[in-house]
């Protein structure tokens, strides 16, 4: 499904992506992991098209996408979730919805995304008409996601979804993507709860200052000790 070989992002002259592979098979989650500034939104970014100066390879289902700009790749099957959400204010929930899917070819009927978007998110259902800035913090990640859900996308790129969020929120969260995983989504991680997101993750890979380090089953990061104590204080 996703596939990343030897993939080099820079931030000026900073060679912050220092050769990084991984592998994403359709229906998985994959947390990436690692400390503070290890690269981790950093590779959410370069996959999505918005560092201006990167090398190696990415394919999604087989087509290349690297030299793509970030429009192309979105109608290619990627979304991203930034850290940040970028809830546009001023904008009910329905309309920043609508914006997830705007660009879209062929997208369908719009009312019936919406619909099918609002079952999978009732929070959302309940508040369509309402000023999205207007949102509490979990419901408006929430919104993010459902955003980035709406245009029915192959592979999401998820950075920090829990970050800000109180904990009854996280938990519903990380219960959201468990059953999107069951239909089929295949999801990229970078969280900083580290224990809940490889209790749902098939994988993962560490991050040590721009390079991968470790890789492994979620089951089998979570058994071993050393990476415990290194990678998931959190």
């Amino acid at each position: 499904m996703l596939r990343i070989k030897d993939l080099n992002a820079w931030y000026d002259r900073s060679h912050v992506l220092q050769g990084i592979s991984l592998e994403i098979q359709a229906g998985e989650i994959v947390t990436l992991m690692g400390r503070n500034g290890a690269g981790k939104t950093t590779s959410l970014r370069a996959l999505m098209g918005l560092l201006p100066k990167k090398q190696g390879e990415a394919f999604i289902d087989g087509t290349s996408f690297l030299d793509l700009a970030a429009h192309e790749r979105y109608h290619l099957g990627l979304a991203y979730v930034p850290e940040d959400r970028r809830i546009v204010a001023g904008l009910t929930v329905k309309e920043n919805l609508i914006l997830g899917v705007i660009a879209k070819k062929n997208a369908g009927d719009i009312s019936v995304l919406i619909e099918e978007i609002a079952q999978i998110f009732p929070r959302l259902k309940e508040r369509l008409n309402q000023e999205a800035s207007s949102l509490s913090g979990g419901e408006q990640q929430m919104l993010a996601i459902a955003r980035a859900m709406i245009g029915k996308p192959k592979v999401m790129l998820l950075d920090e979804p829990s970050e800000g969020i109180m904990p009854v929120l996280v938990d519903e969260m990380f219960e959201l993507f468990s059953e999107l995983k069951q239909k089929g989504l295949t999801i990229l991680l970078v969280e900083q709860s580290v224990r809940q997101a490889l209790s749902i993750s098939d994988r993962a890979y560490i991050l040590d200052q721009g390079k991968i380090v470790f890789y492994d089953t979620a089951q089998n990061l979570l058994a071993n000790e050393e990476i415990q104590q290194k990678y998931c204080a959190v």
